[in-house]
């Protein structure tokens, strides 16, 4: 099936790069070129029936999709509703990352790009990215937060054992958002053999639709997954957490115009929305730029940005992707938060009633289950979007 054939309110934007107010394209003169390309070409290379045969080959027999959705009793009878755990953990590299990754390697040899560039905060996308460049035989190059590489050790060595250069974000708090910086300045000083695979719905557009695109097969295998385990294709709510928001993007995406279906976004509250130490972006934040579009953003009165916390490094980001900005503004979305300890304790929780470590991420949309007032009848879906490997050392801090 050609999962890019969509055109719905909530799923596209505008010619632009426009979900409502949000999004666009605000860009250095030098990369002028690199996005304009990309925005009059992502789609029809997508749509290309060569392009889809090898992104679908390398979906089944690569990353090892369609990911399971998993019914986890014990949890749906403490919950009291049924709860399905869309199980991305176990695509390859361990994440959903990999999803996207896999499209864009595609496109930027389409496209005759010789190196390739990313960010990374916990270093899922990092792997994803350094993972597809071996396959394509590319130059891959990861700019990651130096907090983040101390946090994140075992996928910087997975990285590097893959091929990638890592070089270390030393500015700002040293994670994500800084890493995202280092990569928009590396692409500048070398646009035009250099494709920048951008890892969350975030970025100039198209990289926002793009992203979401290549994401939307989480859905899209929801959809039918629960089709043949229920007779309905419809959950009652489908949760995700969401910093940039690629996970949450690909799992809402093919609910985004069915309004009877909830859709929860959480975000990181870290020590607390109001402590100064969070990454609760729509609550914390007003409309401005970062890092090439509009949208909500962590940011003092006078524009600068506010740096976030979270424990877990993929939310530690002060913005949020312009899908789910609009999603929050228009009320589409229902936008939670967790703190650090909250979601320790659902990594916790869910590894001993299910026997599944979570990403610390993940962890977060898990903290919000019990708070949601969910019915008997109600039929939840959690986007599972990571495996916990990469988080052992903070886990065993807690032990």
């Amino acid at each position: 099936m050609n999962l890019f054939n969509v055109d719905e309110n909530y799923q596209n934007p505008t010619m632009e790069g426009y979900y409502g107010d949000f999004g666009g394209a605000y860009i250095p003169e030098m990369l002028y070129g690199n996005v304009e390309t990309l925005k009059t070409q992502y789609l029809q290379i997508m749509q290309d029936p060569i392009f889809q045969a090898e992104f679908q080959y390398l979906l089944k027999d690569y990353v090892g999709r369609p990911t399971p959705l998993f019914l986890a009793e014990r949890l749906s009878k403490e919950i009291g509703a049924t709860i399905y755990l869309k199980r991305e953990d176990l695509c390859h590299t361990g994440a959903h990352k990999i999803n996207n990754t896999v499209g864009q390697i595609i496109l930027a040899q389409r496209l005759g790009k010789k190196k390739i560039i990313a960010e990374t905060g916990a270093g899922q996308h990092g792997v994803a990215t350094a993972t597809v460049c071996a396959l394509k035989g590319m130059e891959c190059v990861i700019y990651m937060g130096e907090k983040d590489i101390e946090r994140q050790a075992p996928n910087v060595a997975r990285m590097k054992m893959l091929g990638a250069t890592v070089i270390p974000a030393k500015s700002g708090s040293k994670t994500l958002k800084d890493a995202t910086n280092e990569a928009i300045r590396a692409w500048i000083n070398e646009p035009n053999e250099t494709h920048y695979i951008i890892g969350s719905v975030v970025g100039p557009h198209p990289y926002p639709d793009m992203v979401a695109r290549f994401q939307s097969v989480i859905s899209e295998e929801i959809r039918k997954q629960l089709k043949e385990k229920t007779g309905k294709e419809l959950p009652t709510h489908v949760v995700a957490c969401v910093g940039g928001g690629s996970n949450a993007a690909g799992a809402f995406y093919h609910f985004l115009n069915e309004p009877s279906v909830n859709l929860v976004a959480v975000e990181a509250a870290g020590h607390g929305v109001n402590s100064g130490l969070s990454a609760a972006t729509t609550q914390l934040g007003t409309p401005g730029i970062l890092h090439g579009s509009k949208s909500i953003v962590m940011q003092t009165s006078d524009g600068q940005v506010v740096e976030p916390h979270s424990i877990s490094a993929g939310l530690d980001y002060p913005g949020i992707g312009p899908l789910h900005a609009f999603l929050y503004e228009s009320k589409r979305g229902i936008f939670l938060s967790a703190t650090d300890e909250e979601a320790l304790e659902s990594a916790f929780h869910l590894s001993k009633i299910e026997g599944i470590i979570p990403a610390l991420e993940t962890a977060h949309a898990f903290s919000v289950l019990p708070k949601m007032n969910l019915k008997a009848s109600d039929v939840v879906v959690v986007c599972l979007s990571g495996r916990g490997d990469k988080d052992l050392a903070t886990y065993m801090e807690h032990l």
